[in-house]
């Protein structure tokens, strides 16, 4: 199935008539609603509190947006991992990725948009379950669900997929690239933001760590964040289709 939605996108790419458009090589995860407890009241600090947080039903991109499907719509690559056609775009800025999404939109193929830091979150726990890694996987088979480490990674991304998925069926929740989210890191966490925390107030959220992160940063926790602008290496993103009420 993967192939065939990235020989999809290169055929738009190509510029054909009949062409598919890109978001319609994006393939889909339904992630049913619910409420959950969401935090980790023994991670890093800005993890908690543990709270609960509930979210309405949404469709998730079941990989990372490839390099394949970011060029068919952006018309360039500017991974520095370039040359792997199904590896996920990296050094994508959070405003760069509302460009893209903008061009997913004008497709008319619904909704498009980042996952709220919940919804990953959510997402993550294969659906709000209390795991620690995606998959409910122990730190001890964390590679089994993840690209991560740089020597076990060897310093680079690695094609969507080839890891095993999370109990929703999404890949690449923990490791490859750090995912962009749509909130700002204060939110939901305000609740022990700090006078340090406060000049983080407009950066955007980015989770799942990467290639280059230890065991303990590729947790469904784990939580970071940058300025709109930041383009990165071990950044890039999944999408997210809202579902009509």
């Amino acid at each position: 199935m993967k192939r065939i939605l990235l020989a999809a996108a290169a055929a738009f790419l190509a510029g054909g008539a009949a062409a598919q458009p890109v978001s319609g090589t994006i393939e889909l995860v339904s992630v049913p609603g619910g409420c959950f407890q969401m935090g980790n009241e023994i991670g890093e600090r800005h993890e908690r509190p543990v709270h609960e947080k509930c979210v309405e039903p949404f469709a998730m991109g079941r990989f990372e947006v490839t390099q394949t499907q970011w060029q068919a719509a952006m018309g360039s690559n500017p991974s520095k991992f370039a040359g792997c056609a199904d590896c996920p775009v990296d050094s994508v800025s959070w405003e760069d990725v509302q460009v893209f999404l903008g061009k997913l939109n004008s497709e008319n193929q619904g909704r498009w948009r980042l996952p709220t830091e919940a919804e990953w979150e959510y997402a993550c726990r294969s659906g709000g379950r209390d795991e620690i890694w995606p998959g409910g996987v122990g730190p001890a088979e964390v590679s089994r669900i993840a690209w991560f480490n740089k020597q076990e990674a060897a310093n680079m991304t690695h094609p969507v997929g080839k890891k095993e998925p999370n109990g929703l069926g999404l890949h690449d929740m923990a490791g490859n690239v750090w995912e962009w989210t749509q909130d700002t890191f204060t939110s939901p966490y305000n609740a022990t933001a700090d006078v340090k925390d406060a000049k983080f107030e407009s950066r955007r959220v980015i989770r799942g760590g990467s290639w280059d992160g230890k065991v303990n940063y590729v947790r469904c926790g784990i939580r970071n964040r940058y300025e709109t602008s930041r383009r990165d290496t071990r950044i890039g993103f999944r999408v997210v289709r809202e579902i009509a009420k």
